[in-house]
């Protein structure tokens, strides 16, 4: 640990404090004009936590998507379902996954992530493997809110750090006992296997200069800080916006191909061409991450510009309806620009309340409570079944949704812009208070010197005198 490691921690503030100048190569990838050790470092990291992250969010997207390729490959009629009741599938995940998220986020702070995390991804795997024996939509509402509840530490935490049930099982098993090896911990109780410990010291460092605080105490004050500045209020509604300004709570483009026919498509079809928006999805997220930390320069907000313009087309467009297939086609595959915002939002979350370790833990987790409370409630409202596929009422709420996610934006932009200059301006009289202190502090020590030396010196005189 870094207290065994000193000269590690030494090592490391020399090495972090040292800014090269910016070379192009940091555009492609910001750890280029790092130092060679702390890029080795940096790849350990990357190789364990984003290989587990990205397998780890892909096992729970399908298991929380399968009701909805199931629905449209032929549920529907076996257990014939007629009514609402895909929305009340989606409505009992989302309650177990509001209900865990925050409790889960706290749990992290306390219990190791490596230990934590890959238990409930061995839970919900029995789960989705439950799912598969379900024979009525009452069943499948009491299996799917237990999936919910045992995902909901999932998502927010590693911001923190019928057939297709049993393959999404089989996929998510190995993937939880994974987690179990790799996940390297938090920077203060790091135990990873490929981290040798001066490189643990190393990453206790680096989070120390970048300010972000250990471990504290949940106190009135804490919660009281937490409830009072606008960074709870204004993240929460920028990721209620961005969670619930999309068509994902039903297969819109499943359901308008199943619906569809002239010509008429195969079950293998509908469920293979709506991916293509999920392609779209994983470009743009890729896109909106890279362009945010090097083209903007660590600006959060101009992807979520672009997206939300992209929305709003997109959705008016499918509101009015009656409009050319191929732009219908078109509309559908570009739902998935909205889709890539996710990140932006946890990564500003982290910069704003950077300063406190349990303030960011309880932001973050109320960021996706909230939004999947909204989850809850919202798509019985305007994501109907019975209207299926024309959401008429879906597609105009998310437009105007996606207008409010661009205006919280550039709020929280503003605000967060004015915060930081509000402490450049405090640390700037906090550091000329201090040296005037030590001024005064070296001008007493030297008038104190000068009259003992005085002193001295009337004595001197008077012996010699005598």
């Amino acid at each position: 640990m870094a207290n065994d490691h000193p000269d590690a921690q030494q090592h490391a503030q020399d090495l972090i404090q040292v800014k090269p100048q910016r070379k192009w190569q940091s555009y492609i990838w910001d750890t280029l004009d790092k130092s060679p050790e702390e890029r080795k470092f940096l790849f350990k990291l990357d190789a364990a936590v984003l290989t587990f992250a990205s397998l780890g969010y892909f096992i729970k997207y399908l298991d929380q998507s399968n009701i909805s390729n199931a629905f449209v490959s032929g549920m529907q009629h076996d257990l014939k379902l007629y009514g609402n009741e895909l929305n009340y599938m989606q409505t009992c995940w989302t309650i177990g996954y509001v209900i865990g998220q925050i409790p889960s986020n706290l749990i992290l702070t306390r219990v190791r992530p490596s230990i934590w995390i890959p238990s409930l991804e061995v839970a919900w795997s029995l789960l989705t493997f439950c799912l598969s024996r379900c024979n009525t939509a009452e069943q499948i509402y009491g299996v799917r809110f237990l999936v919910g509840l045992a995902e909901s530490g999932f998502y927010p935490g590693m911001q923190y750090l019928i057939g297709l049930f049993i393959v999404d099982g089989a996929i998510s098993m190995p993937i939880a006992l994974l987690g179990f090896i790799i996940l390297p911990d938090l920077p203060h109780n790091c135990r990873a296997f490929y981290l040798t410990p001066k490189e643990r010291a190393f990453g206790q460092k680096r989070m120390e200069l970048e300010g972000r605080k250990g471990k504290g105490p949940f106190t009135r004050a804490k919660f009281k800080k937490i409830f009072s500045s606008w960074h709870l209020y204004l993240l929460v509604l920028g990721y209620v916006t961005f969670n619930n300004g999309n068509a994902s709570p039903v297969p819109v483009f499943g359901q308008w191909l199943q619906y569809h026919k002239d010509p008429t498509y195969k079950i293998w079809q509908i469920n293979v061409y709506p991916t293509a928006t999920n392609a779209v999805q994983v470009v743009t997220t890729l896109a909106y991450a890279w362009s945010s930390d090097s083209i903007f320069r660590g600006a959060r907000w101009p992807p979520m510009i672009i997206g939300g313009c992209v929305n709003v087309m997109v959705y008016v467009s499918l509101a009015i309806w009656n409009i050319p297939d191929g732009w219908r086609w078109a509309c559908y595959i570009m739902i998935g620009f909205g889709g890539g915002l996710s990140g932006l939002w946890f990564a500003w979350c982290h910069e704003i309340c950077g300063d406190d370790n349990e303030e960011r833990a309880f932001v973050g987790a109320a960021m996706n409570e909230i939004a999947y409370v909204c989850q809850a409630w919202l798509p019985l409202i305007i994501w109907q079944q019975v209207d299926a596929p024309e959401y008429r009422k879906g597609f105009i709420s998310v437009a105007c949704i996606s207008v409010l996610l661009m205006a919280t934006a550039m709020t929280t932009r503003t605000l967060h812009n004015r915060e930081i200059k509000w402490y450049a301006t405090l640390s700037a009289t906090q550091e000329r208070t201090t040296l005037t202190s030590c001024r005064k502090q070296d001008n007493a020590g030297y008038l104190e010197d000068s009259s003992s030396q005085s002193e001295a010196e009337a004595v001197e005189v008077n012996i010699s005198k005598a």
